[in-house]
């Protein structure tokens, strides 16, 4: 399901992102994680069409960027190419780093994780990528936090007009929980006219802070950090925007 979607839509999930003010917002973190970890080697999981793999490459790390959606991979490949030190494979991140190991750092950014098809997988994949990483080396998962929304209502994030493929587009992107359950809305119109191309509501797993840790120190983690977001702020259950895990093996 995740794959075929990606397949499907790659350009418009490419096209939602301010990656230029994103990569900024989130570089200190990273460069300061892996100045930390003396990282040399980053496996980025889910990594999507490449940005933060590529990004982490031109800091001369080599990088591993796995998806599990072909067309993401093809995108990455043919966005940043295949240069000495960078690579792409389709995987999924339930699955083995099947070459290039260990890394001294492995990430899952993105909200990625959250669209597991249960917490069995989710736990299957920090596995996976503490596994991945030498001893003393960091995992971090990223993901929305999605008990900071109200039970209901969508908020809405997103309305840019994007240049497509297809022609000129409107995005509009919100998010909304039912229970204990999130849905990605995405609505993608024709710009002028409003014409509807395509509509959905994409579900995705409420994961906790205390659950992801727990998973993490079965899977042999020895320190655990938590953070409301990329500036380094205190994970807030209530408040905060994001939800940060850095596990280090």
């Amino acid at each position: 399901m995740a794959a075929e979607l990606f397949d499907d839509l790659s350009d418009v999930y490419e096209a939602m992102v301010d990656w230029p003010k994103r990569l900024a917002n989130e570089e200190p973190f990273y460069r300061e994680l892996f100045q930390r970890t003396a990282a040399e080697k980053v496996l980025d999981v889910a990594c999507g069409t490449g940005r933060h793999a590529a990004m982490f490459h031109s800091w001369s790390l080599g990088v591993e960027g796995a998806d599990v959606s072909p067309a993401m991979i093809a995108a990455a490949r043919s966005r940043f190419g295949e240069p000495e030190g960078l690579r792409w494979v389709v995987r999924g991140f339930d699955h083995p780093a099947d070459a290039g190991g260990p890394f001294d750092a492995a990430i899952c950014v993105g909200n990625s994780l959250s669209l597991a098809p249960d917490l069995a997988v989710v736990n299957q994949a920090i596995r996976q990528m503490l596994s991945a990483v030498r001893p003393g080396g960091i995992v971090v998962v990223h993901g929305l936090n999605l008990w900071r929304l109200a039970d209901g209502p969508c908020v809405w994030q997103k309305c840019r007009r994007v240049a497509l493929p297809s022609g000129e587009s409107l995005i509009v992107k919100g998010v909304h929980r039912c229970g204990p359950r999130g849905f990605m809305d995405l609505v993608l119109t024709d710009f002028p006219g409003g014409n509807l191309r395509h509509s959905e509501s994409v579900p995705f797993l409420g994961l906790e802070a205390a659950g992801l840790g727990q998973m993490a120190l079965q899977a042999g983690t020895t320190r655990l950090e938590f953070f409301g977001g990329y500036h380094g702020e205190p994970y807030d259950r209530q408040e905060s925007l994001d939800l940060i895990m850095v596990a280090e093996k």
